[in-house]
């Protein structure tokens, strides 16, 4: 809090609890704070008290402080660590938006206006027990927050109802409701008697809100019926943080434009700028913010499935590696050539080419619901992508990608049946912009399109003509300048060497699931081998069975010695069981110390008994 700030009023609407369910109160010990922190510190909490944002407390909770320190490296940020209090409170059930929804209804959109909530949480006050839950104590006493912090579990969903009901207008406080006592509307709110159209027609995030119009005059009365909105609630608006009437603006780390969908430069450099990560906690921080930009990448799974692969042990062991071939070499030597270096290296190899692709992202179009939608697939050995575009002007434009690698079962598909996954999946992922709509899906493979159109298949084909059944496809092989443009695609994931030799060194360690065929059984002359066939049955209605053995010589399919046995109270695996018990005992009876060669189940005894009577071979 700055000498200029001030606490913006209380939301309406909306109040924090903290149910902990009975748990016991805890009081955690106070962290020590270095010498160069403590006066700023003591100054931060002043200000926190002239403004009536914290109180001092006598709890008896506590949880302690974690200083960091701000960019510019002398100001100070107060965290409070709250894992114990959130790991005993009850989650809160509320769905919170998400970014992609909100980034595929703005086709049309000629005007933007970009708001930031002023203060956030900290306009949503607390109940008398969350107070006291939320306690925190430092070198200089026990305080309590009269405002929502941040870093307490349920938050965001608390705020975003906040937004969705001021946006939606779904309840209202009863007319006698007193403004000055904070209230949760969504447990004494009453229905709104004359139901409006929504204030801007779509969600926010959380405390981001976009204002999307296709005309200025539509814009400002969008504005003005948020401003009237934010006043009913007493929402404030962050002024320095907006901009108005803007054709293009940044919305969730993104670009937004009447020409489509761009990555943020800012964010994207600071990305490409990062070092390798050499901590597993690092390099999955690291991917996730690489995954927040993967619609721009039509093949980011197969570069960042090789990132997935680093486990601890290979951080561990390559990083003690690296440092032991620095001291040697006075800088970064080569690591040894085992399984870890490999991947490592691989790894390495992966997030520069990745790095490269974020910096020359492309332009995605909006999607618009008034053009047909075009699914081009591609289909390598040990990869599927696919690209949803549309056309402008004879051009196919890019709406989204969407790629994964194959499972080891996966490998051994037909490239048709590839190509298919690839279908499906386009069209799980964007399945709200695609359904009930004609697509046109593009293909090498006219195969393809006769796998999906035609019916009366069985077995395996069957259940893949099945898959996409639901949806209207017209399946076309791509003609001469269509197939142009699949190779470009093609080009970025297939690895070949006379494609892309870069992708061969980043290739994921993959092989297909080997079917395991066993040769036949052989039996030498002056060999004595003794095949044991058992099986077992139960009457449902007596719960009783009944099970049976068998010995046979080979080679002669000579008979040995055969028994039965009845008892009640038996399952189905309990009988199978009793039978091959059964033939222990008649191998053991016989005297014979040679081993039954084959013990086949009950359902296999069955068909080469009924096989050998019928006078076929077993």
């Amino acid at each position: 809090m700055g000498k200029r700030n001030a606490l913006p009023p209380a939301a309406v609407g909306a109040i924090c609890d903290i149910d902990v369910e009975g748990a016991a109160p805890v009081a955690q010990r106070v962290r020590r704070v270095a010498p160069l922190f403590r006066e700023k510190l003591s100054d931060l909490i002043k200000s926190l008290l002239s403004v009536k944002m914290v109180t001092p407390s006598t709890s008896p909770w506590a949880s302690p402080i974690v200083i960091i320190i701000k960019k510019n490296e002398v100001d100070i940020r107060l965290c409070i660590d709250y894992r114990l209090v959130n790991s005993l409170t009850r989650l809160i059930v509320y769905p919170m938006a998400m970014i992609n929804d909100l980034l595929e209804d703005l086709d049309k959109v000629l005007w933007y206006c970009s708001l930031d909530m002023a203060r956030g949480f900290w306009v949503v006050s607390m109940t008398e027990r969350a107070r006291k839950i939320s306690a925190f104590i430092t070198p200089f006493g026990l305080f309590e927050w009269t405002r929502i912090p941040f870093g307490v579990q349920n938050v965001p969903q608390i705020y975003q109802r906040l937004i969705d009901n001021a946006l939606y207008g779904h309840l209202q406080n009863s007319a006698d409701q007193d403004r000055s006592k904070p209230v949760d509307v969504f447990a004494v709110g009453e229905p709104e008697p004359n139901p409006k159209l929504s204030v801007l027609g779509r969600q926010s995030y959380i405390d981001d809100i976009l204002v999307t119009a296709t005309s200025w005059d539509s814009m400002c009365e969008k504005v003005e019926r948020l401003l009237d909105a934010c006043e009913r609630w007493n929402l404030s608006i962050s002024v320095v943080e907006t901009f108005w009437g803007q054709r293009k603006v940044d919305y969730l780390g993104h670009q937004v434009s009447a020409e489509g969908l761009e990555a943020n430069p800012k964010d994207l450099e600071t990305l490409s700028n990062l070092p390798f990560p050499l901590k597993v906690r690092a390099m999955q921080s690291f991917s996730g913010s690489l995954n927040y930009y993967r619609r721009f990448i039509e093949d980011f799974a197969i570069y960042a499935v090789v990132l997935y692969e680093l486990r601890e042990g290979d951080f561990h062991e390559i990083g003690r590696q690296e440092e032991s071939n620095s001291s040697e070499r006075g800088t970064g030597g080569v690591v040894t050539s085992t399984e870890q270096a490999d991947r490592w290296t691989r790894a390495k190899v992966a997030l520069s080419m990745l790095k490269a692709k974020l910096v020359s992202t492309p332009i995605l179009k909006h999607f618009d619901p008034d053009r047909t939608p075009v699914i081009i697939l591609c289909a390598s050995q040990w990869a599927i992508a696919a690209a949803l575009v549309q056309v402008y002007d004879g051009v196919y434009w890019p709406v989204t990608f969407t790629s994964r690698t194959l499972k080891s079962n996966e490998l051994n598909y037909g490239i048709v049946d590839k190509e298919d996954l690839a279908l499906l999946r386009m069209l799980e992922v964007n399945y709200t912009l695609l359904t009930t709509r004609l697509i046109v899906v593009l293909t090498r493979h006219a195969t393809l399109a006769w796998l999906v159109n035609s019916t009366g298949f069985q077995g395996g084909l069957g259940n893949w003509a099945a898959l996409p059944s639901e949806w209207t496809l017209e399946i076309r092989k791509c003609s001469k300048g269509e197939d142009e443009f699949l190779g470009v695609i093609a080009a970025s994931i297939t690895p070949r060497a006379e494609v892309d030799e870069a992708l061969i060194a980043i290739a994921p360690v993959k092989e297909p699931r080997q079917t395991i065929v066993l040769p036949p059984p052989t039996v030498e002359e002056d060999e004595r081998l003794l095949v044991a066939i058992f099986d077992g049955a139960v009457r449902t209605k007596r719960s009783s069975g009944a099970y049976s053995a068998i010995i046979w010589r080979l080679p002669e399919w000579t008979f040995v010695s055969a028994a039965s046995g009845y008892s009640p109270d038996l399952t189905v695996n309990e009988a199978e069981y009793r039978g091959l018990l059964l033939c222990f005992d008649l191998l053991a009876r016989g005297g014979s110390r040679s081993a039954a060669s084959l013990i086949w189940s009950s359902a296999k005894c069955a068909e080469r008994s009924r096989a050998r009577r019928q006078g076929s071979n077993c």
